[in-house]
């Protein structure tokens, strides 16, 4: 770890609209500072406690201070992502998702009902066409009976897999059991980035595929290590990050031999302003693998109120001591 004046030297904090809601947040907010290797990025959820958010500063270090691992491709295959907006939305969101040929549909929204999810997905379908690829994300919402009973409605429209539907292991080995007939494959999210044993899901076989995101995993050779352990076939992912943070990703994706499925690293499509005047957005369905650098004017433009800075000043410092203290058991133990 570099010491913690290093980081908080070059921090600076912004706060970017949404061009539509998502996650139930208007406003991103992210800090972002600048280390040896180049610019990087620490945004877990204003939510998130220390012990959990001390993940991602490690994979801001680690991105910020260490050079990257060898990749094996120089742009990566991407998915639009569809909030849950009503249907007749859609087309304006997808627009922000040039070439595209795979969209994740958020489902499950709280106080919405499956025809809400349905309506959705067939305006998916009706905007991609009959070639495109559909997947859902439940972010866990339903119980086994519910997934069964959604996964059901939405298979006519072709899904190339449900992520996380449910939000234990054991619910996701069910309803895995349960629809595997229909050939629809079960990807996890949450049981991964959220989890002491991300592997456990892989072992226990209660998926097909993992969603992989640099951040909540602690960085790009942690993340590696977890893809290499699990041997399941895995989508990079975003939490709705600058073109910063979906650099990491972009990294990452580029540093696993084989990408099946395209990756969700076109989330910057879902702000309406970015940190640099050469974003990460998809162009022709893809993103380049390559650092940014802020735009100093957009920093200033897009920087968020002296107290919400100061509210992340504290917070790496929180999670820089919880980082600390890990090491220094790790050490003892060594």
């Amino acid at each position: 770890m570099p010491p913690l004046p290093d980081i908080l030297s070059t921090l600076r904090v912004v706060s970017l609209p949404l061009a539509h809601r998502f996650r139930g947040i208007d406003v991103r907010e992210v800090a972002l500072f600048e280390g040896p290797a180049g610019w990087t990025e620490f945004s877990p959820f204003v939510e998130y406690e220390p012990a959990e958010a001390s993940s991602w500063l490690a994979a801001a270090v680690d991105f910020g201070w260490e050079q990257t691992p060898p990749i094996f491709r120089s742009s990566i295959r991407v998915n639009a992502t569809l909030p849950a907006v009503d249907s007749a939305r859609v087309p304006q969101v997808l627009a922000r998702f040039p070439g595209c040929r795979t969209v994740k549909v958020k489902v499950a929204e709280p106080r919405q009902e499956l025809a809400d999810d349905i309506a959705r997905v067939a305006a998916a379908r009706e905007f991609l066409g009959a070639e495109g690829r559909i997947r859902i994300d439940a972010n866990g919402m339903w119980n086994v009976d519910e997934a069964e009973r959604a996964i059901h409605a939405l298979a006519e429209f072709d899904l190339e897999y449900v992520e996380q539907p449910c939000a234990t292991v054991e619910d996701l080995a069910e309803i895995r059991t349960r629809v595997k007939y229909m050939g629809v494959p079960i990807a996890a999210d949450e049981s991964v980035r959220k989890a002491d044993d991300p592997v456990r899901v892989a072992r226990e076989g209660a998926a097909d595929l993992l969603v992989i995101k640099a951040q909540p995993l602690g960085g790009i050779r942690r993340a590696l290590e977890v893809v290499e352990e699990a041997g399941l076939p895995v989508v990079v992912s975003s939490a709705l990050e600058t073109s910063v943070g979906i650099s990491m990703g972009a990294y990452l994706a580029a540093a696993i031999d084989t990408l099946p499925y395209d990756c969700g690293l076109a989330t910057v499509g879902l702000l309406t302003s970015d940190i640099t005047a050469d974003p990460l957005v998809a162009r022709a369905g893809a993103i380049e693998v390559r650092r940014v650098v802020p735009d100093p004017e957009l920093l200033t433009r897009y920087a968020a109120e002296a107290s919400r800075e100061e509210w992340w000043r504290g917070r790496v410092a929180e999670c820089y001591r919880v980082l600390d203290d890990a090491f220094a058991v790790q050490r003892v133990s060594e």
